[in-house]
């Protein structure tokens, strides 16, 4: 039996495997990160940086609280004042989804019963994201991302 050297092409050849097996990784991790999430919050960040002061300050002067949960196939927003009671918003819309693609992304039609916003939606469990803008009763716009951890 003849004895096998590493020689300094087997050497190179192991590296370049080794190296180009990681590039490739890198590469289709990097691909589905930015296919999957799109990473866009406002259309033009320095138009909204321009007025964002004064729409949080606004927004702030509401004090409305936002609190989200799911059970019995319900999702449940609770959007309260100050003093701890039920707002009901001239307007509301929001979006339910994942914080990391849009492909799970629906707009539940949410009804107010008196106390807080409810909408039939089915969710799986895991982290999801309500994105809500909300109208007052004054003009006063409302947004806010709330956290929904479903167990």
């Amino acid at each position: 039996m003849k004895e096998r050297k590493i020689t300094g092409t087997h050497v190179f050849f192991g590296f370049l495997a080794a190296f180009g097996v990681i590039i490739a990784v890198n590469f289709a991790l990097a691909y589905s990160a930015v296919k999957t999430f799109p990473g866009l919050e406002v259309k033009n960040s320095y138009v909204a940086s321009q007025t964002f002061d004064d729409r949080r300050a606004a927004q702030q002067g509401l004090g409305w609280q936002v609190q989200a949960t799911h059970g019995d196939g319900l999702l449940r927003l609770s959007i309260r004042d100050e003093q701890g009671r039920p707002v009901k918003a001239a307007q509301l819309h929001a979006t339910v989804g994942r914080a990391t693609h849009v492909r799970e992304d629906s707009q539940p039609e949410f009804r107010f019963d008196g106390v807080s916003y409810v909408a039939p939606i089915e969710l799986a469990e895991g982290n999801w994201n309500v994105r809500m803008r909300a109208l007052s009763g004054n003009g006063t716009q409302f947004e806010q991302r709330v956290v929904l951890i479903k167990e």
